[in-house]
């Protein structure tokens, strides 16, 4: 499961042992837990993984705007679908991981993957796109990292930004991409 915060393009995964309602909420709930700022709101694509009576019943519960994207609308979730690519299937691949040894090495790289996208892989947000002729020239903000634009926004509460200060000065990028290497061999070593 990705999610992508749109404003701060904050990423956060987390391993689904199967596609049901329970196992979704409870992604959404670890996700909601590890994020530096409150989830207000959830957009989902139009899978029955997302659009049901448990999800909708948690996000009511926890105050938090439940939308979904139009049908047949893929660009929708655009922010999502290149954060699944960018941030999971170069790095684990398109294999199905189906026993518990290999959910558990999954969310230990995820757990590593997630702070070295987050801390320390800058991203550009487009401000604008122009169509002159037959070309289209884009124009993007400085690159800066998910917690470079967390600390920068005024939505986020000091205390808030305190935390993820703190946890910063913990942070070894070397060792966690050091981690995720050697956690990648032992997932690859798993057939399934």
């Amino acid at each position: 499961l990705t999610a992508v915060d749109i404003d701060t393009r904050w990423c956060e995964l987390s391993v689904l042992p199967n596609r049901g309602q329970q196992a979704v909420k409870e992604a959404v709930e670890r996700m909601r837990g590890r994020l530096p700022f409150p989830l207000l709101g959830l957009d989902s694509d139009n899978d029955s993984a997302f659009l049901n009576g448990n999800l909708l019943r948690y996000c009511k519960d926890h105050k938090i705007t439940f939308t979904r994207c139009r049908p047949y609308k893929k660009n929708d979730q655009a922010h999502v679908e290149q954060k699944n690519w960018s941030a999971v299937r170069k790095l684990v691949g398109y294999e199905r991981y189906t026993s518990r040894e290999a959910k558990e090495v999954l969310e230990v790289i995820y757990r590593d993957w997630r702070l070295l996208l987050n801390f320390f892989q800058p991203v550009r947000k487009l401000l604008s796109k122009e169509r002159v002729g037959s070309k289209v020239r884009k124009r993007y903000d400085r690159a800066q990292t998910p917690y470079q634009r967390v600390l920068a926004s005024p939505l986020v509460g000091e205390k808030d930004k305190a935390k993820l200060r703190e946890l910063y000065q913990t942070l070894n990028p070397v060792e966690l991409q050091r981690r995720v290497h050697g956690n990648l061999e032992r997932l690859r070593g798993l057939h399934g």
